[in-house]
C-alpha cells in the first residue's frame, strides 16, 4: 500500500485499515479537533496525546517517524508538522521535532511571517502556517532555487 508518498508494509496497512485501529482511533479523538499549533501554550511531552499517537504509530511495523507525522499531519493538518530528514536536517530538529517547532511558532514572529509568505504565494487560509513550514523548509533543504 502507497499512503502519502511512502510504502506502508501489508501487515503495517492491515493494522491500520483493520478493526486493530480502534485504538488509534481513540488516541485521534484524545488528541482532539484541529487547530493551530502556533495556539498550542503548553508543552508537547510524551504523555501528550498527540506524542501518545505518535508512538502507537510508530509501533506499527513498517511506520516510522516520517510516515508517522504524514499520518497525523493528514487528521489534524493545522496541529502536526510533517518530519523527514530533509526538514529535521534544516530546522535542527532531528533529535525532537514537534514541541520545537511548537515553540517557534508560539513566539508569534515566525507564525506571522509564515502567514504572510503564504499570501504573497497567493494560497488560501486552508493551507495553515505549519504547512508552509514544511514545504519550505524541505525545498531549502533539497537545494531549490526559484526560477528567474
Amino acid at each position: 500500500m502507497t499512503l502519502l508518498s511512502v510504502q506502508v508494509p501489508a501487515q503495517g496497512a492491515f493494522f491500520l485499515l483493520g478493526e486493530n485501529n480502534a485504538e488509534l482511533n481513540r488516541l485521534l479523538v484524545d488528541v482532539g479537533p484541529d487547530r493551530d499549533l502556533s495556539d498550542e501554550t503548553e508543552p508537547f511531552t510524551p504523555e501528550s496525546s498527540v506524542c501518545r499517537l505518535e508512538t502507537a504509530l510508530r509501533e506499527i511495523h513498517g511506520v516510522g517517524r516520517t510516515m508517522a507525522s504524514k499520518l497525523i499531519a493528514r487528521k489534524r493538518p493545522r496541529l502536526y508538522p510533517i518530519y523527514d530528514d530533509v526538514i529535521g536536517r534544516e530546522l535542527g530538529t532531528k533529535a525532537a521535532h514537534l514541541e520545537p517547532v511548537r515553540e517557534a511558532l508560539c513566539d508569534g514572529e515566525l507564525h506571522v511571517r509564515l502567514l504572510d509568505l503564504r499570501v504573497r504565494a497567493g494560497l488560501g487560509d486552508a493551507i495553515p502556517a505549519v504547512r508552509v513550514l514544511d514545504v519550505l523548509a524541505w525545498m531549502q533543504g533539497k537545494g531549490y532555487k526559484p526560477a528567474l
